[in-house]
């Protein structure tokens, strides 16, 4: 089978809501048996689905998602929220500021942004709307700002990028670091854009004193803690990624049971989730292992390869062309799905033209991130829908305009100056 057609079929099998799993092994499986034979192909998948089942590095994926599960556990999201609304709320759309600040720092211990931003959508919403913000605005800072749970450290994402092209995860982590503060940055820039545009007149709240401030900071000091413990055992070579997430889950755990929320029913639910979560993934993974095989076995990467070189719009060019790529399947995937589909297939001739793989890393992931916001898929959007029923998505989808515009400038930022991501993991 052509990898025209496979692709053709796999496409078809996604839309026709086929699980992508399924959808990834069973063409993939399709595809080898045809170049290769019924017995060989077979061989193949059982080898791929045991060698990456018993994979050391792959216990990566349940220890960092433990670890997210058990901080959206223990609560800390309303005081993470607090923190950040104590030194901003004073200012011109503090509140959403706030919002997207929080969003990082939850972040930051958390790893998803389907959670993030469910999460921090409960807490910061009814605060935004009471002081007069737009729904559009409101709903856009939550959805924009969950984003963010995909890049800054621990992502699961950047896990299996890592796994995918195998790359270092510690350094993608630190990778992560500079591009997600410079998204905050760039996102809280989104907020006053917003206001601007749409000269929205909002309430502004009371500056709070320097030792007000510093109070409601005391409350963060756990995930403070556990940040810095995570990421930075992995800086000094205390111990690898995969050490790190042991550490940073058994650090949720007890932040969880310091702050009294270790009970027994929520923790076996927290556990529930966890494994049900790592399955779903794991098969994914493994197709996507499995479906790699046929894209190497059908010529895909060569054709592809001679296909862009032929064009001779050099290296820029192509990393231009890139970003057109991921906003038009932004369109019309998720995230993992694109992640899937598109890192297999772009890394070696990504790696041909000289790009640092490390860095091609995060632009993936930051391209990426607009999938979560850009209709009609807009994950995130979807969740901010559930969080607040009564919110319309276009309104939703309307107020996401100006933070995908910082996006797209975020990813010509990083082109420009690859230093941006790479000055971290090189330091180590």
């Amino acid at each position: 089978m052509d990898w025209p057609i496979g692709l053709v079929l796999l496409l078809g099998l996604i839309f026709l809501g086929v699980p992508i799993a399924f959808a990834l092994s069973a063409i993939g499986l399709i595809g080898v048996i045809s170049i290769i034979g019924l017995d060989p192909a077979l061989a193949m998948f059982g080898q791929v689905y045991f060698d990456s089942g018993r994979s050391y590095t792959l216990s990566v994926v349940p220890l960092f998602l433990l670890m997210g599960n058990f901080v959206v556990q223990s609560g800390i999201a309303g005081e993470l929220y607090d923190a950040a609304n104590a030194w901003l709320r004073h200012r011109k759309g503090g509140l959403a500021m706030a919002t997207i600040v929080a969003c990082g720092g939850f972040s930051s211990v958390c790893g998803s942004s389907l959670a993030t931003t469910a999460t921090m959508g409960r807490i910061s919403l009814p605060a935004m709307r009471r002081y007069g913000y737009s729904d559009r605005l409101a709903a856009a800072s939550v959805a924009a700002g969950g984003t963010l749970g995909i890049l800054i450290p621990p992502s699961v994402i950047l896990v299996i990028y890592g796994i995918l092209t195998q790359q270092d995860i510690g350094k993608l982590f630190l990778a992560g670091l500079i591009p997600g503060l410079i998204g905050i940055l760039f996102y809280m820039g989104a907020v006053r854009l917003s206001l601007l545009i749409h000269r929205e007149t909002i309430e502004t709240m009371p500056k709070l004193s320097f030792a007000d401030r510093l109070k409601a900071t005391r409350g963060v000091a756990g995930a403070l803690i556990l940040f810095v413990w995570v990421l930075g055992g992995i800086y000094l070579g205390v111990f690898t990624a995969t050490e790190a997430a042991g550490m940073g889950a058994g650090g949720a755990i007890l932040i969880t049971a310091l702050r009294g929320q270790l009970t027994w029913k929520l923790t076996l639910a927290t556990l529930f989730d966890t494994a049900k979560t790592t399955a779903v993934m794991f098969f994914i993974l493994f197709g996507a292992l499995y479906f790699l095989n046929y894209v190497n076995l059908s010529g895909l990467t060569t054709d592809l390869r001679g296909w862009i070189m032929g064009m001779d719009v050099g290296r820029i060019g192509v990393i231009l062309m890139l970003i057109v790529l991921f906003l038009v399947l932004g369109c019309l995937l998720e995230s993992l799905s694109m992640i899937l589909l598109t890192v297999p297939v772009l890394y070696p001739i990504v790696a041909d033209l000289g790009f640092d793989l490390i860095w091609f890393g995060i632009f993936v992931v930051v391209a990426t991130e607009l999938s979560y916001i850009t209709p009609p898929i807009g994950m995130n959007v979807f969740v901010m829908r559930i969080v607040a029923p009564d919110i319309p998505l276009q309104r939703v989808f309307a107020g996401v305009l100006p933070f995908v515009f910082v996006d797209i400038l975020r990813l010509l930022l990083l082109i420009a100056v690859p230093a941006l991501v790479l000055f971290v993991p090189n330091s180590m």
